[in-house]
């Protein structure tokens, strides 16, 4: 039986995942071409998983090398002959395990010739001849791909090894070489300077402007996991409602490979262990969705611990970040920008119609977490506020809202109801939040809405136990303002199916006064607490 899989290499025969077969004929044609190219992506983004599947793909035109540097050691890498040698020792393994196909007698006896030369008679001169004999002895094109570049790219000796297939590729036209080379890694090797030891960052140029552009998408589309839960439902006949299940997975993710797979494996796996889930047909619908969510997003995995490294080994990308959640600011999009840059390259934000957005609302939620959670460290009493007070807000298990509000408004009245203007738009946003999160913590999670944050809105929406809540968030700006806050709230409940929403209101100057107001417009109903 099939299964999802989030750890190592996915294969069509043992694990549920998406028809790869559009995204490898797309690579194939570059290869076809003679293309040097990276494929540069975030963690568990799919790579070697795509990376196995293209070279099934070639192996009946090419002869294709298929190696990973994250096997070798990082002693290969201190030297040019260590290098080299790992090289030929690599392509020799691919050999001996009969992992290359269209091998022909010269062609063996090459590989075996080229791994007997010792260590010390190895320089990059020595292999750069190995190459040419190698390509010479085989009948068809050889192709040459190497995962996990990122093992390699602190090293000086892999930059002189760039710098030597850079060379053969630019006389591809008088001496044999390799038809295409694929690289692939987190880091981009045509920006090495990041990645270099701090002491020598600046001393080295990566070699690698030969590669052609690589921009095809590696994101999982929503018709693409609607394939893989055909697939899955054929199996076990849940009854799921697969377009909108993923919607729900499309939607959240953004695609993002390991977090598809994640939250489907643990509707596979882990729901039917936990309260309110009998059945396998019970944990594939919304309510088993929004359960597989929170415990994705309290458990620690490899992608999440990567992304919390990143972004302390990167304070320009913790900035970065913290301004386009937090700060309502919408930041012009620009890849000469190292922060963003830097965040592209990870798979954390993407570009919104020429604005920087976070990648996925996963990540959002991940990273919102985060941020409040430190910023209540500096503002505790409106986090403890919640905490404490959290049996007044949680009534035979459902989240009342409307006592949120009210409470909401209480407390912040008591603690910055003094500080009017002085007091930041992108404070008064966090204030809620630190507020909201200790009250549905451990049970229910929120988002923010992309499309409706920017420096004047922000729509944050909270799921309960199946119960969703939108609550708008406005700055006082006049009374034509605030009815336009509100037929825009109603618009966004339309699209939510949803007769009933919250209009918070923050005054941060004279104006307004503060309190409670319930507003009916057709069938909707608005609940405006103002503060």
């Amino acid at each position: 039986m099939k299964r999802f899989n989030t750890t190592g290499t996915c294969f069509p025969n043992k694990h549920y995942m998406v028809d790869l077969t559009e995204r490898v004929a797309a690579i194939r044609a570059m290869v076809d071409n003679g293309d040097y190219f990276c494929i540069n992506r975030g963690r568990q983004y799919g790579k070697t998983t795509t990376l196995e599947a293209l070279a099934n793909a070639l192996q009946q035109d090419y002869v294709v090398f298929s190696i990973s540097f994250e096997v070798v050691g990082d002693d290969a890498f201190l030297s040019e002959k260590t290098l080299a040698k790992a090289f030929i020792d690599s392509l020799g393994r691919q050999v001996k395990f009969n992992l290359v196909k269209q091998l022909t007698d010269k062609l063996t006896d090459v590989i075996g010739k080229l791994v007997s030369v010792p260590l010390e008679n190895m320089s990059l001169p020595v292999l750069d001849e190995l190459i040419s004999d190698l390509c010479l002895a085989g009948e068809k094109p050889v192709v040459v791909i190497i995962d996990e570049v990122d093992q390699a790219s602190n090293y000086e000796s892999f930059i002189k090894f760039l710098g030597l297939l850079r060379a053969k590729y630019l006389n591809r036209e008088k001496m044999p070489t390799f038809h295409s080379v694929i690289l692939a890694g987190v880091y981009d090797i045509r920006n090495l300077k990041l990645k270099i030891r701090k002491d020598e960052e600046h001393s080295y140029n990566s070699p690698w402007n030969i590669a052609a552009n690589f921009d095809i998408p590696m994101e999982l589309s929503k018709n693409g996991i609607a394939g893989m839960l055909a697939d899955y439902e054929a199996d076990h006949s849940t009854g799921m409602d697969i377009d909108a299940m993923a919607k729900l997975l499309s939607d959240y993710t953004g695609g993002y490979p390991f977090l598809v797979s994640r939250l489907c494996q643990i509707m596979d796996e882990k729901l039917q262990k936990t309260e309110g889930f009998g059945s396998l047909s019970e944990c594939w619908t919304k309510d088993g969705f929004l359960s597989a969510l929170k415990v994705l997003l309290d458990e620690r995995n490899t992608l999440f611990d990567d992304m919390i490294k990143k972004i302390n080994d990167f304070p320009e990308l913790r900035q970065l970040l913290h301004d386009t959640l937090c700060t309502g600011r919408r930041i012009s999009f620009s890849q000469d920008d190292k922060p963003q840059n830097l965040a592209l390259m990870f798979n954390f934000i993407r570009n919104d119609g020429g604005k920087v957005a976070v990648a996925n609302r996963i990540f959002e939620i991940r990273l919102y977490n985060l941020f409040i959670l430190e910023e209540s460290r500096r503002n505790p009493e409106l986090n403890s506020a919640g905490s404490v007070e959290r049996s007044l807000y949680v009534k035979n298990g459902r989240l009342d809202m409307d006592t949120v509000m009210e409470r909401f408004a209480v407390h912040y009245a008591d603690l910055f109801g003094h500080r009017h203007g002085a007091f930041a738009e992108a404070d008064a946003r966090q204030c809620f939040l630190m507020f909201l999160v200790p009250i549905i913590n451990g049970t229910g999670h929120y988002y923010v809405e992309a499309q409706t944050r920017d420096e004047r809105r922000m729509d944050v929406v909270v799921d309960y136990r199946g119960d969703q809540f939108i609550v708008e968030l406005k700055i006082w700006r006049g009374e034509a303002y605030r009815e336009h806050g509100i037929e825009q709230l109603c618009d966004y409940l339309e699209s939510m199916h949803m007769k009933k929403g919250y209009l918070l209101t923050f005054n941060l100057a004279d104006g307004k006064q503060p309190g409670h107001h319930v507003t009916n417009v057709g069938d909707k109903t608005i609940l405006e607490t103002v503060v």
